[in-house]
């Protein structure tokens, strides 16, 4: 079994190739379940965000895997391959781990260090998860993914000094107008992007804010947040010759507001610029407004460099951070190669539990006279010697199971206790669903095969790494 990443990023693909490939909150499961019966992949997680589309699945095989998840990315979004194939990268089994660690940590992100990636990395394992598409493998991949992106941010000051998409936005502005004293602001759609940057323009001395919703309710919860003015979409612009800075985010599937909309509301505004910044993805923002006199659009690409000056203090903490890498790396591994002792030490109890309930049982019969607190003495005792004489062999095969001869130790510990008889009953015993025997072809597997050797990630001629 491996474990393969297959995606794009701002790194590798521009917003305009990004956008084509956002997954729609509400149709992701379906495409989880579709990516499920895409050939050899045994568990799935999809990663969507403005920044990045990455699909992690666990396979039964590398040979042709970029083909198959190509395939079928090709067939969801209905955009031909050859449009995105240049834009890709795949890394496999060790160097995926290490970059999902990266992604989590905020190491890979366009802002280094931010802290919105993790929350987004646990959402979408939680819905693969719900959506029955999780195994062994991610389960235990992804929480510790979590954990140690948690543990990046409070040990480490990688978080400090603000800096996010957000407020490279405000920053951008700041750059156009000095500071947004006696500025009128609207901002476009009501997410959580949208709340961070009211917070930045409310910090740098925006007059007003107007939040524009399509629900109007939404927008009221916002707005009441900053002592804000709520709005619908579709008022808000009719009245864009009011506001000086536009800032847009929503969910929208197309734009939200076209360049001849701009061009009209420029007419009732003449010689005041208009500042448009597009952070959504896919864009909200006709792209053909730029070319309307005095206004000035940007898009969540132009914001990579706005950043650059709070960026080094982090950097320096990214070093620590690599580190910690490097240590959950070596911990999944050894889990990972340490798997398939779990049923053979699972096998060994039973085995002792059986023996030890019989030899009771005998010995109760043979000694009617006891009494229950002598009965339980004598069998929390002998309990007692059986724990302790099989602790030594437990610690043992857990030890030499993670060595580079590991199978063969189970082998013979196997056959030197004779569990075989265990093992099977507990393989004929399953009859789970199709995720759990996923799990349990999982732990078999891992007891057949060294699958977590390093492998070299294929990637396109001269692609960097997501």
């Amino acid at each position: 079994m491996h474990i393969v990443v297959v995606g794009l990023n701002y790194r590798t693909a521009p917003v305009e190739v990004r956008e084509q490939f956002a997954f729609a909150e509400k149709d992701l499961p379906a495409a989880l379940h579709q990516l499920m019966k895409t050939k050899s992949v045994l568990e799935g997680v999809v990663v969507a965000t403005c920044n990045r589309t990455e699909i992690y699945v666990v396979v039964d095989r590398l040979h042709m895997c970029g083909y198959f998840i190509r395939s079928y990315l090709e067939q969801w979004f209905g955009v031909n391959s050859e449009q995105f194939t240049q834009h890709m990268y795949i890394y496999e089994d060790e160097q995926a781990i290490a970059h999902l660690f990266r992604v989590t940590c905020g190491l890979d992100s366009m802002v280094i260090g931010e802290t919105q990636i993790l929350g987004q990395v646990r959402s979408s394992f939680l819905t693969a998860q719900t959506e029955g598409v999780t195994g062994t493998w991610f389960n235990r991949l992804f929480k510790q993914a979590v954990t140690l992106g948690k543990r990046a941010h409070s040990e480490t000051s990688i978080g400090e000094s603000a800096v996010s998409v957000s407020y490279a936005a405000v920053e951008l502005g700041k750059r156009i107008f000095g500071m947004f004293t006696g500025k009128k602001v609207l901002i476009l759609g009501a997410g959580k992007m949208s709340e961070l940057t009211v917070k930045h323009l409310y910090s740098s001395g925006a007059a007003e804010v107007i939040v524009a919703n399509r629900t109007l309710s939404r927008a009221i919860e916002l707005a009441e947040k900053f002592s804000g003015r709520p709005s619908t979409i579709e008022d808000a612009l009719k009245h864009l010759d009011e506001v000086d800075i536009i800032i847009s985010s929503t969910g929208a599937d197309g734009y939200v507001l076209t360049a001849d909309q701009v061009a009209e509301g420029m007419k009732r505004r003449p010689s005041r610029p208009l500042f448009m910044i597009d952070i959504a993805v896919p864009r909200d923002i006709d792209p053909a407004a730029a070319s309307v006199p005095d206004v000035f659009l940007y898009d969540i690409d132009d914001l990579e460099g706005i950043v650059e000056n709070n960026l080094e203090m982090r950097r320096s903490e990214a070093v620590k951070i690599e580190v910690m890498i490097t240590e959950e790396l070596d911990e999944f591994q050894l889990w990972l190669k340490t798997l398939g002792v779990r049923p053979v030490i699972r096998a060994l109890q039973d085995k002792s539990n059986e023996i030890h309930e019989e030899t009771m049982e005998s010995l109760f019969n043979k000694l009617p006279e006891l009494d229950e607190h002598q009965r339980k003495v004598i069998r929390r005792l002998t309990k007692s010697i059986v724990n302790q004489m099989m602790h030594d062999p437990i610690n043992v095969i857990k030890e030499m199971s993670g060595g580079k001869q590991g199978n063969e130790a189970l082998e013979y510990f196997t056959r030197i206790f004779a569990l075989q008889e265990q093992l099977e009953s507990s393989a004929d015993g399953d009859s789970p669903a199709p995720v759990q025997r996923t799990a349990a072809e999982h732990d078999r597997a891992s007891r057949s095969s060294d699958s977590l050797a390093p492998k070299a990630a294929f990637a396109p001629a001269g692609l960097q790494g997501g």
